[in-house]
């Protein structure tokens, strides 16, 4: 892997993992009926044991806020943009630049309706402009962008040798109403894990983007940890001293993500506790990062 297509964080430690929380998966979350601070969000995460943060750039006048909160939780930043040309990744890695404190930037990048050869051109000339800022620079596998679809996106990491994904299963699983598996799904999943460089944690059923796996016990939770464990497999096989592999839990709120329900007095609520399911997810995932440890041992 290029240097640019990493996060390192300049020691000679042996890579590991890091596990972060989306602060858009923190929205509407609260006690008592109010939603937590931004500042509680903070003090929530940094709790919990996360050491690191995923969010949109921050507007110039808040900047501040975000550098204090962040110094004070001892969190890392990551930012997601949603570039559409070259033009638009050099702007945002301006503005990264000026905020200071991206540990690397996740793309979604606009839209599903680029394909083919426009989709690898695009896409290639987005990776050149990250190769000249030297800020880790990821593309996310995302419906409604140019990675909607499992099949094509194994078409541009056959294409384009540095790209790396940030993956999120749950859209694939769903968009192709993957219920299990079977030798497609393995064969097609395992050519994109390959270039993994981060997971989104996220679980869906095949007919939803989102579900609660309660505590552990969903069946569809069984194949997206295996899904995740190749992945962090793929890139140990890589990974130099100092890598970092982020993981962030990203649980969307309702009118996007989150199923509710309506009680007698029409008022709704999320049938799951978002805030446990992440918690759930960062067990799940250290778990997984020391069976995908042992498993790279057995290879060797």
């Amino acid at each position: 892997m290029s240097h640019w297509n990493r996060i390192n964080d300049g020691t000679v430690h042996p890579p590991r993992l890091h596990v972060q929380q989306a602060i858009w998966g923190m929205d509407k979350l609260g006690e008592n009926g109010k939603e937590w601070s931004l500042e509680q969000k903070f003090e929530k995460i940094a709790e919990a044991g996360f050491e690191g943060v995923s969010y949109l750039l921050p507007s110039h006048e808040n900047m501040d806020t975000w550098h204090r909160l962040l110094d004070r939780y001892k969190l890392s930043f990551s930012a997601i943009a949603f570039p559409a040309k070259p033009q638009d990744m050099i702007d945002i890695i301006q503005h990264a630049n000026e905020f200071g404190r991206v540990q690397y930037i996740n793309s979604q990048v606009s839209n599903s309706f680029v394909i083919d050869q426009e989709a690898i051109h695009l896409l290639d000339g987005l990776l050149k402009v990250s190769e000249e800022s030297k800020i880790p620079h990821f593309i996310e596998t995302h419906r409604g962008t140019v990675t909607q679809d499992l099949i094509r996106t194994v078409g541009y990491v056959e294409a384009l040798p540095e790209l790396r994904l940030m993956i999120d299963l749950s859209h694939y699983v769903v968009a192709g109403e993957i219920l299990g598996t079977n030798e497609n799904v393995e064969a097609h999943f395992d050519k994109i894990l390959d270039r993994s460089a981060g997971i989104h944690g996220r679980v869906s059923s095949g007919e939803q983007i989102q579900v609660d796996v309660v505590d552990g016990d969903h069946p569809m939770l069984e194949h997206f940890t295996g899904w995740w464990r190749k992945g962090m497999v793929h890139w140990l096989k890589q990974a130099k001293p100092g890598d970092l592999f982020p993981f962030c839990s990203e649980l969307g709120p309702p009118n996007y993500y989150g199923i509710t329900r309506r009680d007698e007095h029409g008022q709704e609520h999320e049938v799951s506790d978002r805030w446990q399911q992440a918690l759930l997810f960062k067990r799940i995932i250290e778990e997984q990062w020391k069976k995908a440890q042992d498993e790279l041992l057995i290879v060797r």
